[in-house]
């Protein structure tokens, strides 16, 4: 029995699902599309099928050559209907098919026909099928009838034109900008879409000649410009105009700055957004010309219109960040956003709350904040807490309510990125605010007592190992910790053992019964766990047998690992197994661990040592070696460093020549790596003459020439230089290649006996301070700062001029330092005005040598530096800040 039929405002669920091309089949579809060749056409029927391929292609499905031939060929008929409807999804379906070259000729005639038509809807569609499909030969026979389309008084033929000639820009612009006058007068239409579209046009045709754009805003800006739309682009080449040309050095003032004020008094809610928001994001933006900005976004906050509620908050939250006090005026609006039914704008309103909002206000915001979490997703969540934690960093005596806020959502439910950002967000507060650091643990501790995320539970516990042992009662985190040992996997289980090692060696009083609890971990199922347990024993003395000492001890549990996790990995795959053990002291300490490529003709050999590329190891290895094999050197003593190959010749030149810097205590050897690209050339007594005068640390000692350098086969000459013992002595070095020249015969491959002098000049080459630096990176920063000590501890405070951000000026002290950026903090964030780096490194004579740099910039991008260099010795931490104040 058939089922009675039901009504889909029934079921609510099925509504949702409904569709009516549920389970159409591609075989099923082109069967049906036989109808395109039916004597008497029905067009609603036809206009379906369409539809169905249409919706076809859209989902993914593909069409064999053979099948999309056929149906091309069967839609071409269709245009023999007189039905409007049916032929809009003929050009519909043309446009998705794409046809080859030799398929286009069958519909050009038919779409040139109809570009002609009395009908505008034919001729706007036909126009934009045919700049679809066609190439460039085809469009100078058509340019004509395009440029005629442009000035048409159909304001859907004219905006049909202009977008096909947008599309066209890409393919075939030098067509294209001959329709510039068109276009230009296209501007001047009281059509709104037309006078948009034509402005994007006549933009594109100039982008590149900056004097032709800041013509084109200087004509629109004095009012020709009656589409909303058409001006918000015109704010947008504005703005960008606004950016190249920079402030007026004389009167203080931007150009066209008057033009984006008077904008915020426009009629068109579109446009007042545009101009608020492209006033607020000029660089250098001053506080007198954001008010006028700031006040209409005010005005918007307090619409009915959710886009406008949201835009506003969106573009306050940016201002936010980098002029907080200017945005505090919203503040009382942006409260009653809080509560906005649109969970977006109530998210947006809350972070820059929390960023502009003063100290007596944070207790008020907190318990909106409160009703408010349970309501959103987790994404929104991770926004607000961390914008919380930036609110208890800037009040640090409100750390109490913050932190208890953190806690209470911390218990909730959520994923794994979200109770990341709340730990994440704890663990700073501990260690940015001393007072906070005994709650903080606590409640980290009642969190992994039901952490269901192992890698949150094992962080937690590495902190708290590191932390814990130096709080007024250690003992209270023991249970807390052994309770991991009994009850969670085994990852968690090896990460407690290690935290219970950590208490037993920093707290003496606590060792009888660290020893007790680590001798049950001795019987756990998990071989890991009983290893860890063992070891630890072991160290602590837990066995009755002599521990190590307490600072080996400290060394073991707290010290970082001071060679490369990569490099090690390396150095573990490349070593074999035998009779003498791994040796961690042969892993290099480098950071920099890309092979070294060095320049070749196509298709040819690599230069020099054949660039190395089984990782860093090797590459260092195969240096040592060929400098440890030439006599000249060998009393240089051990190599400190060598440097990635730098090109002293162009790309395509005769000879490819670059160069490899090696670093020792006393010296520093230049190799010189030389191809010659020229078959029919020999290359005799090859030498490079370098030239030390604005080098004036440095005297030459030996010299190294190639005997033959033949058609690529790469070879290598040496210079080795002299400088004062444990000084970064830096210079510039002219290069010129001397050699002799002889021809060589195509056919037989023998060289001339006689040969002719030559020479070739090379780039020049400088040695700079960071050469006499390693990249050395550490695990933990806080840890090797506070056991490096302040004996030889230097702080200055230097000014770096005007810079483009404070990440250009971050890179460019890192690259004169050379050494390795720790923990991440080499990224800036976007609009930060401020910045802390962290550097490690190895100076020449092996000393080790830490840095903490903090940036500021203020509203002229003037940045300033406060440098706090640590070292093993005195003289190094004023070396580092003579190569800053020089730098």
């Amino acid at each position: 029995m058939a089922e009675p039929l039901v009504k889909k405002d029934d079921d609510r669920d099925d509504e949702v699902d409904y569709s009516p091309f549920m389970g159409i089949e591609k075989g099923a579809v082109l069967q049906e599309a036989r109808v395109f060749n039916d004597p008497q056409l029905d067009a609603r029927k036809c206009s379906q099928v369409i539809t169905k391929l249409l919706y076809l292609l859209n989902q993914g499905e593909t069409f064999t050559k053979i099948e999309a031939t056929e149906v091309f060929f069967a839609v071409t008929k269709l245009f023999q209907s007189k039905d409007t409807g049916l032929r809009r999804m003929v050009y519909l379906m043309i446009k998705e098919l794409s046809p080859s070259a030799d398929e286009v000729i069958i519909v050009t005639s038919s779409l040139m026909k109809d570009m002609n038509s009395k009908t505008d809807m034919y001729r706007a569609n036909a126009i934009r099928v045919l700049c679809r499909i066609t190439d460039g030969t085809l469009l100078t026979q058509i340019e004509r009838y395009l440029k005629q389309a442009i000035v048409d008084k159909n304001p859907v033929v004219a905006s049909a034109a202009l977008v096909s000639g947008i599309h066209l820009f890409q393919t075939n612009p030098e067509i294209v900008k001959r329709w510039s006058n068109e276009v230009q007068e296209a501007v001047q239409s009281r059509a709104a879409l037309v006078q948009f579209h034509a402005l994007a046009l006549n933009h594109q045709i100039r982008q590149n000649d900056r004097l032709a754009v800041s013509k084109l805003v200087t004509s629109l800006t004095r009012g020709s410009v009656r589409s909303p739309l058409a001006q918000c682009l015109l704010i947008r080449y504005t703005s960008q105009v606004i950016r190249e040309s920079g402030v007026n050095t004389q009167t203080g003032e931007r150009p066209f700055f008057d033009f984006l004020e008077a904008c915020l008094r426009h009629k068109a809610e579109m446009v007042i957004f545009e101009a608020a928001r492209a006033i607020t994001e000029l660089s250098g933006v001053t506080s007198r010309e954001l008010t006028p900005a700031i006040t209409v976004l005010q005005l918007f906050l307090s619409s009915s219109k959710p886009v406008l509620r949201f835009a506003a908050v969106r573009t306050l939250n940016k201002v936010a960040m980098t002029h907080p006090l200017a945005v505090t005026n919203c503040n009382i609006d942006m409260e009653s956003l809080i509560s906005d039914q649109n969970r977006s704008i109530a998210t947006l309103a809350i972070t820059t709350l929390l960023k502009t909002g003063n100290e007596s206000s944070v207790d008020r915001l907190m318990k909106q904040i409160t009703n408010f979490m349970s309501d959103i997703a987790d994404e929104f969540k991770i926004v607000v807490v961390e914008a919380i934690r930036s609110l208890c960093l800037k009040f640090p005596l409100k750390y109490r309510s913050l932190m208890n806020f953190l806690s209470n959502i911390l218990r909730e439910e959520g994923g794994f990125d979200y109770k990341k950002a709340i730990v994440d967000s704890i663990v700073i507060l501990i260690r940015d605010i001393p007072e906070a650091k005994e709650g903080g643990l606590f409640h980290l501790c009642e969190f992994i007592e039901d952490c269901e995320f192992t890698y949150l539970s094992t962080q937690i516990l590495h902190f708290l190992g590191n932390e814990g042992p130096k709080t007024s009662d250690p003992s209270k985190y023991i249970r807390y910790i052994y309770n991991r040992v009994i009850l969670e996997n085994a990852t968690v289980r090896a990460s407690a053992v290690s935290t219970l090692a950590k208490f037993g060696a920093l707290v003496d009083s606590l060792k009888p019964r660290i020893f007790v609890l680590l001798r049950r971990c001795l019987y756990d199922s998990d071989d890991e766990v009983r290893d860890r347990a063992t070891l630890y024993l072991n160290m602590l003395g837990g066995d009755g047998l002599v521990g190590e000492t307490d600072k080996d001890v400290k060394e073991f549990l707290f010290g970082s690992l001071d060679v490369p996790l990569v490099n090690l990995e390396t150095s573990l795959r490349n070593y074999e197994a035998s009779e003498e053990p791994f040796d961690i002291s042969t892993v290099p300490k480098e950071v920099k661990l890309q092979p070294h490529t060095e320049k070749k003709a196509p298709g040819k050999k690599p230069s020099g040592l054949g660039a190395p590329t089984s990782g860093p190891t090797s590459a260092v290895d195969a240096y040592e070696k060929v400098l440890l094999s030439i006599p000249e050197f060998s009393g240089f003593g051990e190599l400190f460093k060598s440097s990635a190959p730098v090109e002293l010749t162009e790309a395509e030149t005769e000879y490819a020549v670059n160069v490899v810097k090696h670093i020792y205590d006393g010296h520093v050897v230049f190799q010189y790596n030389c191809t010659n690209t020229i078959p029919e050339q020999l290359l005799e007594n090859v030498t490079v003459f370098v030239d030390a005068s604005e080098a004036e640390e440095f005297s030459e000692v030996a010299s190294k020439p190639l005997k033959t350098l033949p058609y690529d086969s790469p070879g290598q000459s040496f210079v080795a230089f002299e400088k004062p013992e444990g000084v970064p002595a830096v210079g510039k070095f002219s290069n010129l290649l001397k050699f002799i020249v002889k021809e060589v015969d195509s056919t037989t491959g023998e060289a001339d006996e006689e040969g002719v002098e030559d020479e070739y000049q090379l780039e020049d080459l400088e040695v700079v301070a960071a050469e006499y630096m390693l990249k050395v990176g550490v695990s933990n920063f806080k840890h090797a700062w506070d056991n490096m000590g302040a004996d030889c501890e230097r702080v200055d405070e230097y000014g770096l001029g005007v810079r483009e951000s404070l990440a250009e000026a971050v890179s460019a002290v890192i690259n004169i330092l050379g050494m390795q950026a720790c923990e991440g903090t080499d990224v800036v964030p976007s609009n930060a005005r401020s910045h802390t780096c962290l550097l490690s490194g190895v100076f020449i004579g092996n000393v080790k040598v830490l840095a903490r740099i903090s940036f500021g910039i203020d509203g002229p991008k003037q940045v300033a530096m406060k440098l706090a260099v640590r070292s093993e010795d005195q003289v190094v931490s004023d070396t580092i800040h003579e190569i800053v104040a020089s730098g």
